[in-house]
């Protein structure tokens, strides 16, 4: 199976939603379909933030990669984050996740994306292999820390 690699856009809604929610489910992330409306619809209608491709067929897609966008001056300019990339578990280990890392990265990269970011379980060596394999290091010096801003300080 070759991995098409597709922008999705808004009539993709029902697919990438649907994709999404086996995501969060398989990883143990509670989150009303709601939240991730209101989180995805807005990236499939052309936020300039974020982009989700479809990996495979469009209209029957095995897998898709959420990119969001930001500046880094250490980086020299655009920066990106692959939010979430999740592959149909009955086709993971066919080389499908690492040749869609290799179709889209060089089409990031002539869009003007200088580095791209992405966070890793630490236990999951297997997809760590699949990402240094495409070229992605672990930068020994940085721990990823979070602050949900809907959340008052802390006293």
């Amino acid at each position: 199976m070759s991995a098409q690699i597709h922008l999705a856009g808004p009539d993709d809604a029902d697919r990438v939603l649907s994709m999404v929610a086996r995501f969060h489910e398989e990883f143990g992330l509670d989150l009303s379909d709601e939240h991730r409306a209101s989180a995805v619809l807005p990236l499939l209608e052309g936020n300039p933030l974020g982009a989700i491709y479809l990996i495979g067929p469009r209209r029957a897609p095995v897998g898709y990669i959420c990119v969001c966008f930001g500046w880094a001056i250490e980086m020299g300019g655009i920066d990106g984050f692959i939010d979430e990339f999740w592959i149909r578990p009955s086709v993971r280990g066919r080389g499908i996740g690492a040749e869609a890392l290799h179709k889209l990265l060089p089409a990031l990269a002539a869009a003007g994306v200088r580095f791209m970011h992405m966070e890793v379980d630490r236990d999951d060596e297997k997809a760590q292999r699949l990402y240094r394999r495409s070229g992605f290091e672990l930068r020994e010096r940085y721990v990823l820390m979070s602050k949900d801003l809907s959340k008052p300080p802390k006293a």
